[in-house]
């Protein structure tokens, strides 16, 4: 049997025109492109396309990825605002943005020395970072989600305590009135929170009026607070109100926030730690 050799066929002019596109970093168009959502309200896939010089295909994909994020709106023919009632299902944000979650995750553990006292709230993020902190010596935590404390609980040296209340099935987060009154008896050295939305004036955003409750008692209740979140929640839209920026010591993401929200951290005095 004779072999014949493989043909390598021409790049297609759609794949020229998405590694042009490419020079934008995927992070970047996202942000780009749900800043544009939110000024509009609706931009058609065409227009995003010619905007950012790649093709409808890739269009599509990033509306797809983050409609699954819950930051934009998919509509036919293109994207619109998102929900402020609902947030994207717990195994979708999981896998979402994993790597920055990561980065991020290392920061804030770098700022935690040995034998602290720390409160770990709801959260993939601060799931990541539970991961981070699980060589770090004698920690004492308290938590509400089931899942940091899984995680955390397989360094013998450490303390961790579960606070009592609802299991939530769909995130092992645990809500409710016992939970508030169970926080509400400590004081810790630093308070690790995660956050659905930050508003460009600074305004804290989440969809369950209950765990919101739960971290509006660890804010309240520790010496420093600590909010890490990744560049998707800035600008996106909630319904219920934590509190504000003003209110924690240290902004801990990934990429640069708007610079609408770098003035009020800059006029608050909120630390900012963006991952390299």
């Amino acid at each position: 049997m004779t072999a014949h050799p493989h043909t390598i066929s021409p790049r297609p002019a759609e794949d020229a025109a998405d590694a042009a596109g490419d020079k934008l970093s995927l992070g970047s168009r996202h942000a780009q492109i749900q800043k544009l959502v939110q000024s509009k309200g609706f931009v058609t896939i065409e227009q995003l396309a010619k905007e950012f010089n790649v093709t409808p295909q890739t269009i599509r994909r990033d509306i797809n990825m983050m409609s699954k994020a819950g930051l934009i709106q998919r509509y036919h023919g293109g994207a619109g605002m998102g929900s402020s009632t609902e947030n994207v299902a717990y195994k979708e944000r999981k896998i979402l943005f994993y790597q920055e979650k990561k980065r991020i995750a290392q920061m804030v553990a770098a700022q935690i020395p040995d034998h602290a006292s720390l409160f770990i709230n709801i959260g993939t993020t601060t799931e990541a970072i539970a991961q981070a902190l699980v060589h770090h010596k004698r920690l004492r935590v308290i938590t509400n989600n089931l899942n940091v404390a899984t995680i955390l609980s397989t360094n013998e040296n450490f303390e961790v305590i579960v606070a009592g209340g609802l299991v939530r099935h769909r995130d092992g987060g645990l809500i409710g009135e016992a939970t508030i009154d169970f926080i509400q008896q400590f004081r810790v050295d630093y308070g690790i929170i995660g956050i659905s939305g930050i508003d460009l004036d600074g305004t804290l955003l989440d969809f369950d009026y209950r765990e919101v409750r739960a971290a509006r008692a660890i804010i309240d209740n520790s010496r420093k607070v600590f909010l890490a979140t990744d560049h998707t929640k800035f600008g996106r839209n909630a319904m219920v109100r934590l509190g504000n920026i003003a209110e924690i010591d240290a902004l801990f993401t990934d990429q640069a926030p708007p610079s609408a929200l770098v003035e009020v951290l800059t006029r608050t005095e909120v630390k900012l730690f963006v991952a390299e």
